[in-house]
């Protein structure tokens, strides 16, 4: 639980960014952290957003002494992915699964030396498509789903499903997938509502 006084560290890719960084150091941006921090706000929890667009497991992890343990949270909440399988198919560098697990679970352990007290929530990466060929990306993107949802069993932490609530929105929604993500990845505002309506579904405020 999060109490008042509190300080969630929100990190990720362009999804957490959401056009952040242009706002300056304590900046929101327009998406689905903004809107957790929202919520936070009226339960006196402070939210800071680390996403950074572009960026994978290999970015965060190069990272993470400045943009999370150095900010001494209560709350860290990852999300990545979707960058680590989209450049397979936009510049042909790919992430292995395992690699991909092995950079998770360095960000975990490293937070568990680090940040002893933080409790940490995993975010897990989604799709929504919108282009015929990015139904050929679960093949490796939907492993990664998986790496992150049997870490988040192995360690104990809060899973903050994704991927199944964006594919059920399209389902009963009649409105198609650009309803829910622009391009098949980053949100439009009804996304990240939703985004943000699974966040605080999981993370306990009080």
């Amino acid at each position: 639980m999060l109490a008042p006084g509190s300080r969630a560290v929100l990190i990720g890719d362009s999804i957490t960014d959401a056009g952040r960084l242009a706002e300056g150091e304590f900046g929101l941006g327009h998406g689905y952290a903004s809107r957790v921090a929202g919520v936070c706000g009226r339960h006196g929890v402070e939210v800071l957003n680390r996403g950074v667009s572009g960026h994978r497991v290999v970015d965060l992890r190069a990272r993470w002494d400045a943009d999370v343990l150095a900010l001494e949270p209560d709350l860290v909440s990852i999300k990545i992915g979707i960058n680590d399988t989209w450049r397979r198919y936009d510049a042909g560098d790919v992430t292995s699964a395992e690699a991909f697990e092995a950079g998770y679970r360095d960000l975990l352990d490293r937070t568990r030396v680090g940040a002893p007290r933080a409790s940490i929530v995993l975010v897990e990466p989604f799709l929504v498509p919108v282009r015929a060929e990015q139904w050929g990306w679960r093949e490796d993107l939907d492993p990664k789903i998986q790496v992150v949802r049997r870490l988040a069993g192995e360690y104990g932490l809060p899973l903050v499903a994704t991927d199944g609530p964006f594919a059920q929105a399209v389902a009963t929604s009649g409105l198609g997938p650009q309803a829910w993500a622009y391009d098949g990845v980053h949100p439009t505002p009804a996304g990240h509502d939703l985004l943000a309506e699974a966040w605080t579904g999981v993370v306990r405020l009080g």
